[in-house]
């Protein structure tokens, strides 16, 4: 039997329990994945991973052992190979100084899987994963599968990783949607300003029809959009209402820029 490959000896720590992981990083609530891969069977030997948020290596070890001593207490893993990298500030530096200040912390854990560790973190690696911790964990089922299973260990840390990598873009759009809508009910608020002045001055050409109708209609929904949550949307959905409130902003700027030509031609 292979050293780099062989079954973990049972453990002479103190048993796994949820007193022995509150007393090591005393939690404030139990940390949930992000994603959590399909399970791989080969030969007896099962394994499967799971991907967190972590923005620093200590918070990433402190998920390293919520997934050893509590999520997997009743059905312990012969390996919980480990992998995390995470943007940290520089020591003697706030951050409040530019990207120079911060510095790419990373790292990875064997747990007895030699070289396996080194595997998940190459994944993250490739697929520019960033801030988050991959716990891949094996239950060995008695057959030695040779190099396959590092196959099977990348092959889960790329699941997860590619899940979040989705999550972080829904995120980044959802935040880009929501900076749109302030934009937009801006623009609109100071549409509605100039067409309420326009009204009071009694020109009723500075807007056509069209514009008109619009108009009302922004006044319909501007309470709508200003409360929209987001939550439980899509990144399909997001990216169809990030091109709509583009659309929408490009025509309120428009309709002001012509107002104002309109009043402009109206004093001279």
């Amino acid at each position: 039997m292979s050293d780099s490959e062989s079954p973990t000896k049972p453990s002479t720590r103190p048993n796994s329990t949820l007193d022995s992981y509150v007393s090591s990083s005393k939690p404030q609530t139990a940390p949930q994945p992000l994603a959590t891969s399909a399970e791989i069977r080969d030969r007896g030997s099962a394994f499967i991973a799971n991907i967190f948020t972590a923005t620093s290596p200590e918070e990433a070890k402190s998920h390293m052992q919520y997934v050893k001593h509590i999520l997997h207490a009743h059905k312990k893993a012969s390996h919980e190979i480990a992998a995390w990298r995470c943007m940290i500030v520089k020591p003697g530096c706030t951050g409040l100084g530019g990207p120079e200040e911060f510095e790419l912390a990373q790292g990875h854990l064997d747990d007895g899987e030699r070289w396996a560790g080194d595997r998940a973190l190459k994944v993250m690696r490739d697929l520019a994963v960033i801030d988050a911790v991959i716990v891949v964990s094996r239950w060995y089922g008695g057959t030695l599968l040779g190099p396959s299973r590092f196959d099977h260990i990348e092959t889960c840390a790329a699941e997860v990783c590619r899940a979040f990598k989705r999550t972080e873009e829904l995120r980044e759009s959802v935040t880009t949607l929501k900076t749109l809508d302030t934009l937009l009910e801006s623009l609109r608020e100071e549409l509605r300003v100039l067409q309420s002045a326009a009204s009071g001055a009694k020109i009723g050409d500075l807007a056509t029809p069209s514009s008109q109708r619009k108009l009302h209609h922004m006044r319909d929904d501007r309470e709508e959009t200003s409360k929209k949550d987001y939550t439980l949307i899509d990144l399909t959905k997001v990216r169809r209402l990030i091109k709509a409130r583009e659309n929408a902003i490009k025509w309120v700027k428009n309709s002001l820029d012509d107002m104002r030509n309109s009043e402009n031609h109206r004093q001279k």
